[in-house]
């Protein structure tokens, strides 16, 4: 007759979780929570994600120049120049237009005494080529003050006054009103207060 199979022995030591050395039931061992990434959310405490959120609008950037509004007079800028040195700064105050993002295309430059050199190699080739350049507006335009009324309107105009009272007088209202934005005058400040008036 077969032998009942033997119930195998469980030790001591060998007794699961569950049960105690009283013989009382251990209570099942929880996770322990560890460092969780917000991707990963406590169990049963799901919220709704927030909203995206929407760039708010702010004031409009400014802009690089300001442009002439309506009608009204340009900014008006001084630079401090004596008669001598009045083209010197005004070739200055041109490399930083230029550098700052002005187009050549915006720039004029008015000589109250002495030719600008361009204004004089580009004459050599005659009178119509001249300023047929003046009306492709391509690049800065140099011209005599003494023929300001053939000039146009740019955004730009600088004037050096290196000589030519009676002519700077002419020309500097002049070119205060083809300037669409911005009039640059290099010369000394107290002729040029007596030249534009108590308005500048």
């Amino acid at each position: 007759m077969p032998l009942p199979p033997e119930e195998p022995q469980i030790h001591e030591s060998a007794q699961g979780p569950s049960a105690t050395a009283a013989g009382r039931p251990a209570p099942t061992p929880r996770p322990v929570p560890g460092p969780r990434s917000a991707a990963s959310p406590r169990p049963g405490s799901a919220r709704p994600a927030p909203p995206a959120q929407r760039p708010v609008p702010g004031p409009p950037a400014p802009k690089n120049r300001p442009e002439n509004r309506s009608g009204g007079d340009p900014q008006l800028q001084l630079i401090p120049a004596p008669a001598d040195g009045a083209l010197d700064a005004a070739e200055e105050a041109l490399d930083l237009l230029l550098d700052s993002g002005r187009s050549p295309g915006e720039v004029l430059v008015l000589t109250t005494g002495e030719r600008h050199p361009w204004a004089a190699h580009e004459l050599s080739f005659g009178e119509a080529s001249y300023w047929a350049q003046q009306d492709t507006a391509e690049d800065v335009f140099f011209a005599d003050a003494a023929s300001v009324d053939k000039v146009t309107a740019r955004p730009v105009v600088i004037v050096a006054l290196n000589g030519g009272d009676d002519v700077a007088a002419r020309a500097l209202p002049v070119a205060r009103s083809r300037a669409g934005a911005l009039l640059v005058v290099c010369g000394d400040p107290e002729r040029v207060t007596a030249l534009l008036g108590a308005g500048v």
